[in-house]
């Protein structure tokens, strides 16, 4: 079942991080299926946020899909060549989002390795944000989908992970965010093989 639009208006991008472990994202891209459980996520807590892109109510062309209502997805282009996918969250206007670092893979899987170039299933096939979109089919064609959409969306199977499976670091790459590189705002699921190092 599609988590409905209402779990992506919370305000508190930290909780709804944690949250997202364990939920399966899923991408029918050309009528290609595939899909995992998300075991990766980082937090951008908005205009307050050294590291978000709309720290300082930045708003340019790109970070725009951040400042709408929460429930669709924001991908960008990093550093040249990753496409990175990010769920915007809450309120329009209050520009929160949700890095999807990692997930494990579930379904459409030999469409996976097709798209990365892979013989065999290896952790590297969905570790890391520019690992997972390439794996899945998602480029900047679906940034400011609805997560509601039948081409990307995220779904409740039931899986979740206690607080003690879960742990909460540093993020990675921020480190021009100068005191909140250090927030504990990196959450993985422990001892999972798909989570991007480091990892211990």
């Amino acid at each position: 079942m599609k988590l409905p639009h209402s779990f992506y208006l919370d305000s508190d991008v930290v909780s709804l991080s944690k949250q997202l472990l364990g939920k399966y994202l899923f991408t029918s891209i050309d009528g290609l299926f595939t899909g995992g459980y998300i075991v990766e996520t980082e937090a951008y807590n908005g205009i307050v946020d050294k590291a978000s892109h709309a720290f300082g109510n930045r708003r340019t062309k790109r970070t725009e899909t951040m400042y709408q209502e929460g429930g669709i997805a924001y991908v960008y282009l990093c550093y040249g060549i990753h496409e990175m996918l990010n769920v915007v969250v809450s309120a329009q206007g209050e520009p929160r989002a949700i890095l999807i670092r990692a997930i494990e893979p579930t379904a459409g899987i030999d469409i996976m390795l097709s798209r990365k170039g892979m013989n065999t299933l290896k952790p590297n096939i969905t570790a890391g944000p520019g690992s997972v979109a390439k794996a899945m089919g998602i480029d900047r064609k679906l940034n400011g989908i609805s997560l509601q959409s039948d081409q990307l969306w995220i779904a409740d199977r039931g899986l979740a992970f206690k607080d003690d499976q879960i742990a909460a670091v540093a993020r990675i790459g921020v480190a021009y965010a100068q005191e909140d590189a250090l927030l504990p705002y990196r959450f993985y699921v422990k001892g999972n093989k798909y989570v991007s190092k480091p990892n211990k």
